[in-house]
């Protein structure tokens, strides 16, 4: 039996729609017709968990706020005008923040700042991956398959999920 306080364990998971070259948007908009059913799904997964994402995507999506919390990443300190929003100023406040909500899982949304930042700490991504390729001006970070497990993929009709696990952790 251990005398020091239990650690909370959360799971940094990334969440993204991406194409076969790995674009994940053009001029602030998704490369590729609307998937209503990949919508749906990827908002059903973060609806009740803490989500972090950057500055322009949290504002992208002030209409339709995913997530029970934003954990909004900004160079400059910020107020938010909605109560579920928190400012966080680097990866290490970000995750604390997530923590101290109590939460067990908190998802990396967006944009690809924040995907390549998070990367190194992720514990899982889960990907819809849209065939084809697609112009765009941003993309999901590459990964190594030496570091990461395929562990699960379901196909729908105009996308396919995986679900990816890092291997490199004890």
């Amino acid at each position: 039996m251990s005398d020091g306080p239990s650690e909370i364990v959360m799971e940094l998971v990334s969440v993204a729609a991406l194409a076969e070259n790995h674009t994940i948007g053009r001029d602030g908009e998704l490369p590729w017709p609307s998937i209503p059913e990949d919508k749906k799904q990827y908002r059903a997964r973060i609806a009740d968990d803490p989500v972090i994402l950057g500055r322009r995507t949290f504002e992208s999506m002030l209409d339709d706020l995913p997530g029970s919390d934003q954990i909004v990443l900004s160079r400059s300190e910020q107020e938010f005008d909605v109560v579920t929003a928190h400012h966080a100023r680097n990866v290490e406040e970000a995750i604390e923040l997530a923590e101290s909500l109590g939460a067990e899982t908190a998802y990396v949304i967006g944009g690809a700042a924040i995907y390549e930042l998070f990367q190194p700490h992720l514990d899982r991504m889960v990907l819809s991956r849209v065939p084809g390729e697609y112009d765009g001006d941003t993309y999901y970070p590459a990964w190594s398959t030496a570091d990461w497990q395929l562990e699960s993929e379901t196909p729908y009709e105009r996308f396919t999920l995986q679900e990816w696990v890092r291997t490199d952790r004890d």
